[in-house]
């Protein structure tokens, strides 16, 4: 005799929206549910493989003359990895699975998502150990290089996605489990009001976590940064560091305007109670149990 999970009954009722059956409010939960993670999942996984593969030049601060002006030494140019482009989307649907599915949810797609980047770069590492049909050197028995030096394209992904895993993984689950318990923090100091506050002060305060995670590990574990030798180096971490924050945070205060318009709606879509409300209602903690 088999036994199911039982399908969430409870939802908040809207006197301008039809009470839903059990069968389909646990398919649009479960729909969105997989919805928010699926994006974040295929972000992270997207990350990396494009990592640092490239650095684009965001803007550059040029002095009187037209030239790039310099700050101790070294040019004042601000640039992000390619990677970083889609990560601020990550933090957003963290924050769409807190608001509707609660703390529990949100961990368990954290910890997924870092379970997927050891899945990355576990395929990453057969690919390169298994025999292919690369050119070999005679003399050392590794892969030939081209003439510039440069090792097949998919070595040189390999290396550069090794290079900055280790920063991505430690940076990745310190920072969303900061947002995802700062997130819960000012929610319950604010006792569910102000959903402004809870997007934007736990986005801000984690993405500060990666973003300096990411570039000191990367520096100092991986050697991938595009450091220059003749100038100081804390100087030039710092610029990367408030680069990278810089970006991400502009990106934090727009989506504040998505995710409030998207939380009030999805609230009512999936008949549980809107942000504003008491938080840990009775229907707001069926779903964060997992049977919502």
């Amino acid at each position: 005799m088999s036994h199911h999970a039982p399908l969430p009954s409870h939802q908040h009722r809207y006197d301008d929206l039809p009470e839903l059956s059990e069968a389909v409010l646990h398919n649009r939960r479960e729909r969105t549910f997989l919805i928010f993670s699926g994006i974040f999942l295929g972000t992270l996984a997207m990350l990396n493989i494009l990592g640092i593969t490239r650095f684009i030049k965001l803007f550059e601060i040029t002095d009187d003359t037209g030239e790039t002006a310099t700050l101790w030494g070294f040019k004042l140019v601000f640039a992000i990895a390619v990677g970083v482009l889609p990560y601020p989307i990550t933090f957003l649907c963290t924050d769409f699975i807190c608001e509707l599915y609660g703390r529990k949810r949100a961990n368990q797609v954290v910890w997924t998502g870092f379970l997927l980047n050891i899945w990355v770069v576990t395929i990453l590492w057969i690919g390169g150990v298994l025999p292919g049909f690369e050119a070999i050197n005679p003399d050392t028995g590794a892969i030939a290089v081209d003439e510039a030096g440069r090792l097949p394209v998919f070595f040189e992904v390999r290396a550069l996605a090794f290079g900055a895993v280790a920063a991505s993984m430690i940076a990745y689950l310190v920072a969303q489990l900061v947002d995802v318990h700062v997130f819960h923090f000012w929610k319950k100091l604010t006792r569910g009001r102000h959903l402004w506050l809870r997007n934007n002060g736990s986005t801000l305060v984690s993405q500060l976590v990666d973003t300096t995670a990411v570039i000191l590990i990367t520096h100092f574990y991986a050697r991938a940064l595009p450091i220059a030798d003749d100038h100081a180096l804390w100087p030039q971490l710092l610029l990367f560091i408030a680069t990278g924050y810089l970006f991400k945070m502009l990106c934090a205060l727009v989506d504040t305007i998505p995710f409030y318009l998207g939380a009030f709606r999805l609230a009512r879509y999936l008949r549980l109670p809107p942000p504003s409300a008491v938080p840990h209602s009775s229907g707001a903690s069926a779903v964060e149990a997992g049977v919502g």
